[in-house]
């Protein structure tokens, strides 16, 4: 393991826990004397400080993974490495690259005639620890030598590794990113229903607690829902608040979000449930320009005119939807991708490799894996008809919470991106007709008939 953070720590320490020699390095020499004080009795785990020393150490063919940051850092590293490398040898790249890097750094690699990989992880520190989500993508002669290693420190659910190769090229670290782009969603989408809950309707720490592990409890059973609930609960060491109400409403972010919104436009591929997301967390930054701008148009906090029960269960239906439309936004993204890309994505494996240790992990997954397992060509979940069941059941709901949400002055443009994207894909006829005209009228961009096959210009001014 090259990179001995938190996260390529607590790997490495998970794979000498399943039986796996290993080895680190890191520059810093504390950080792999942590490493050593660190590992469990009887596992065996050496940390260095120079790469020729950690080659040296390794089995043929050689399996080295970096945890470090994307960018230079990568390029860095394998400039590095390669003097010391032989042929076959394999070079994975865990960390949070660009699809467009890694598929740089596999061609220039393999005219070396060295092996790599990128690979997505998920599950934040605890889950690199004892099971993440592992997200292998590309060069298929190198994943046979670490299949065993992945499978075996991944979470598992139900017994099967949360762990399988995702497809050509880049496809793990793009798979990584809509990943990310869906956490983005789920995350914006949980922040307004707390603030439609807190200021809202009025609802403490306590009642938040409670409510969000009502909603964990249930059909809402995620890891994001669940450590929401616990947020609530932690107290501050400084002051007698909780934690939450003292930190500051600015979001910050790693670019992944940005990166699955950019893509996506370049795919042609709709998802303003992410793209809301990102937005939003940009908007976060402005604090000294929204404090402005609350003393200029003086928007008072404003109650919830609803029965307080009802306005939960209206608020936990509206949260159900949005996260099935967020989900559905980001792999009807893989879908164009592994056809476009040619990465050959298999989206079954995808489901089945979220269900467990990753962030974005939910019980909505296992419906999400039995729709693929009946069509792995599925091109949008809302097509599948136990998903359009489910969102049927809950839209009128969804509508309610956006009505009180728009009247009472409460930012929800999570939530309404959702609706609306329900409402436009359920649309036989859209008005785009118009724009299509308005294209035509000032810069002849023509048109289509629905009448007739062909393409048409108008000279609408005469």
């Amino acid at each position: 393991m090259i990179g001995l953070g938190v996260m390529g720590r607590n790997l490495l320490l998970n794979m000498a826990d399943h039986g796996f020699p290993v080895v680190g390095f890191d520059l810093d020499a504390q950080k792999t004397a942590t490493l050593e004080s660190s590992a469990t009795p009887n596992t065996t785990v050496k940390g260095v400080n120079t790469l020729a020393d950690m080659v040296q150490l390794l089995e043929k063919p050689r399996k080295m993974m970096m945890l470090v940051p994307a960018g230079k850092p990568v390029d860095d590293v394998i400039n590095s490495l390669l003097p010391l490398l032989e042929k076959g040898d394999i070079v994975i790249d865990g960390g949070n690259s660009h699809y467009t890097d890694t598929l740089r750094r596999v061609k220039f690699m393999e005219e070396k005639g060295f092996h790599f990989m990128g690979v997505g992880i998920s599950g934040g520190e605890q889950g690199a620890r004892t099971g993440p989500s592992i997200m292998p993508g590309g060069d298929p002669e190198a994943y046979p030598h670490v299949q065993p290693l992945l499978e075996a420190v991944a979470a598992k659910v139900n017994g099967v590794p949360c762990v399988a190769h995702l497809g050509k090229g880049a496809a793990g670290h793009y798979v990584k990113m809509v990943h990310n782009g869906i956490e983005y969603a789920i995350m914006q989408l949980i922040s307004e229903t707390y603030d439609l809950l807190h200021r809202g309707l009025g609802l403490d720490n306590d009642e938040l607690h409670k409510t969000y592990k009502n909603w964990n409890d249930g059909e809402l059973q995620s890891f994001l829902v669940e450590i929401t609930r616990d947020i609530f609960l932690k107290k501050d060491d400084k002051t007698d608040n909780r934690l939450v109400d003292m930190i500051l409403d600015k979001a910050g972010a790693k670019g992944t979000g940005k990166w699955t919104s950019q893509d996506a436009m370049d795919l042609g591929v709709p998802i303003p449930v992410i793209d809301m997301a990102v937005c939003m967390r940009e908007l976060s930054a402005y604090k000294d320009e929204r404090t402005l701008a609350a003393t200029i148009y003086k928007t008072p906090s404003t109650d919830i005119p609803v029965p307080r029960e009802v306005f939960i269960q209206q608020v936990q239906d509206a949260l159900f939807f949005a996260t099935i439309i967020s989900y559905a936004q980001g792999l009807a993204m893989l879908h164009v991708a592994s056809k476009d890309l040619a990465m050959d994505i298999p989206m079954q494996e995808v489901v089945k490799v979220w269900r467990g240790g990753c962030i974005i992990r939910s019980s909505l997954l296992e419906v999400f894996f039995k729709a693929y397992e009946k069509n792995p060509r599925l091109s949008n979940l809302l097509l599948e008809p136990e998903i359009a069941h489910l969102l049927q059941g809950k839209k009128q709901n969804m509508r309610n919470v956006i009505i009180h949400a728009i009247h009472m002055g409460y930012p929800v443009a999570g939530l309404m991106a959702a609706l609306s994207y329900f409402d436009a894909y359920r649309s036989e006829r859209m008005p785009t007709n118009l724009i299509q005209a308005q294209r035509d009228y000032f810069g002849a961009h023509t048109y289509q008939r629905i009448d007739e096959p062909g393409i048409f210009h108008t000279e609408w001014n005469k």
